[in-house]
Formats: C-alpha cells, structure tokens, sequence
C-alpha cells in the first residue's frame, strides 16, 4: 500500500496503473490480486489505514492524561485529530475529496466520532461537563475540526499551525460546559 500510496500522490489515482504499483512495492500481479481487485479497492485500504493512523494518534494522546483529567482528555483529542488531518494532508485529500467519497456516512459516523462520543459521555458520566447527547455533540465537533483543517492554506507554517490547533482546541472546550473544579 505505501508504494500505490506514494504514486497516486505523484501522479494521481486515475494515472497510476496496477502495473506501476505491482512494480513499486517489488510484487507480482497475482500477488496483489490475491489482497485487492482494483485501485478502488487500494484506496479503500488507504483511507481505513489514514483513519486508524488519526485515531491511533488520538488514543496515545488521550491515555497521555491522567484519568481524572478530562478537560486534557478532551484538549489532547482535538489536537491530535487535527495533527493527524495536517500530517497526512494529501492522503487526506487523495482518499477522501479527490476521489468520490466511499459514503455521506464517514461525516457521521467512523470510528473517530465514535472515539469522540464514548470521551464524551465518559467525561458526563463523571460529571465533567454537560452533555444532554454525546453522539450528536461529538459528530458535531468533528466535523466542525475537519472542516477547519480542510481549509485551503490552513496550518501551513509553523506559527499558523500552532494557532490553528489552539483555536481547535479553545473551540472544543469552550462546546462544552466544563464545571468548575475539573482539571
């Protein structure tokens, strides 16, 4: 995958034959028949392999607080879903807005929102803030993040992208009604 991820970064899905990727990544053809039937199937592995890269991202970042901290929790999923959209920004845009997106669900339901949810209602069970529906909030705020860093432009030097994920990050928290006393 990393060898038809590399060229159709390069040269684009359309260009990119199987040939090309067969010979990039040192395989035959009956080898890469045996794990795909097409370049569509390829770039369904891609966007499955970028969506768990984010959430790995996320999960290291959120279990890097303490338990009883979910105003962190929530702060260090905001900006490791965001880092993980802007480190991987052309896979992003191959995967998902060059090519005909797999389905309007990915918007509203994957397993970042899902991540996202279960943060929220956890943090609500523990009377960390307020939350009437995590489910609604946490499609909510994803998308709210995604269309952000989807941005032309956004994030694109240093300075800008420390604002950016800032700016995320005091949006996120600033959703929820965090009580007072909850670090």
């Amino acid at each position: 995958m990393t060898a038809a991820e590399r060229l159709f970064l390069e040269k684009g899905l359309e260009q990119t034959t199987i040939e090309e990727i067969t010979t990039g990544a040192g395989v035959a053809k009956g080898t890469f028949y045996l794990h795909f039937s097409s370049k569509a199937d390829v770039l369904q592995a891609l966007r499955a392999r970028f969506v768990q890269g984010v959430l790995d991202g996320i999960i290291a970042a959120v279990e890097g607080r303490r338990q009883e901290d979910w105003r962190g929790k929530l702060a260090a999923w905001s900006r490791a879903c965001a880092t993980g959209y802007l480190d991987a920004a052309g896979l992003h845009h191959l995967a998902f807005v060059a090519a005909p997106p797999a389905t309007r669900e990915g918007l509203s339901r994957n397993i970042l929102i899902d991540h996202l949810n279960e943060l929220l209602a956890a943090g609500a069970g523990e009377n960390a803030w307020s939350v009437s529906d995590p489910g609604f909030t946490a499609v909510f705020l994803f998308n709210a993040l995604h269309g952000a860093v989807n941005q032309p432009g956004i994030g694109e030097t240093p300075a800008a992208r420390a604002e950016l994920l800032r700016a995320i990050e005091v949006h996120f928290l600033r959703a929820l009604e965090l009580r007072s006393g909850v670090d």
